[in-house]
This record gives C-alpha cells, sequence and structure tokens, in this order.
C-alpha cells in the first residue's frame, strides 16, 4: 500500500511540474516568425510633390486657399479646394483651371503633362473633399 502511495505522488509531482510550463516550452521549439509587414504604396506620392512645389504656396497645406500675396505684389484671394464652388466642379472644370490657369492662378499645360493634371484632381478629390 505504501509503494502504492508512494508510485501515486511521484506521478502526481511529475505531472504537476509538466503542467505548469507554458505549451510553447513543451510543445515544437521552431520559432514561429510573424509574416513580414508590406508597405503600402502612396497613389499619390507623387501628386503631393507637385503639390508642394507648384499649389502649396497658394492653397496652403490644407487647401484652404484664402490671401495671398504673389511675388509679383498681387494679391488674391484664393480659392479653397475644401469647400464652396470647389466642391461642385466637375473634374474636366478642374483640368481646365489646372491647364489654362485664369483669376490669378497660373497656367501649368507647360509645366505638367495632362497625366498629373488628371492626378492632381483626383489627389485634391481624395485628400481635400473626402472623395
Amino acid at each position: 500500500m505504501k509503494l502504492c502511495t508512494l508510485v501515486l505522488v511521484v506521478a502526481a509531482l511529475f505531472l504537476v511540474s509538466g503542467c505548469g510550463k507554458p505549451a510553447t516550452e513543451t510543445a515544437n521549439r521552431t520559432p514561429v516568425s510573424a509574416p513580414a509587414a508590406t508597405a503600402t504604396p502612396d497613389e499619390f506620392a507623387s501628386a503631393r510633390a507637385i503639390y508642394a512645389k507648384h499649389c502649396l504656396g497658394c492653397h496652403g497645406q490644407e487647401g484652404k486657399g484664402g490671401p495671398v500675396k504673389t511675388p509679383e505684389g498681387n494679391r488674391l484671394k484664393v480659392p479653397s479646394l475644401t469647400e464652396g464652388h470647389a466642391l461642385k466642379h466637375v473634374d474636366a472644370d478642374f483640368v481646365d483651371q489646372i491647364e489654362e490657369g485664369g483669376d490669378g492662378m497660373p497656367k501649368f499645360k507647360d509645366k505638367l503633362t495632362l497625366d498629373e493634371i488628371h492626378l492632381m484632381v483626383r489627389f485634391v478629390r481624395h485628400e481635400f473633399q473626402g472623395k
């Protein structure tokens, strides 16, 4: 009877000592690596650069426009790209305005390709109008 009790106590100790370890220690010890993170390409990276170079000075970081003094000394009231008329214009109106300029805005048809101009329209819609 004492032998049987001793065997049961040893077995219980063995069982309890094994249960205290996390499953990862008793299971396969091969390290599991997380899937590699993939970068999401910025569809508007080049548009951001174009905006910074040609548009930021007048339309501002947030596209709100406002009063601006040109290098020639003229004062302009630059329209917002985030509200008002800009929300009502169709894409073709934006393309025409960027290409031909007008109302104090310089024309960009000789500085930007048609693809870049269309990209800028999509950028304005996405970045400033939430579309």
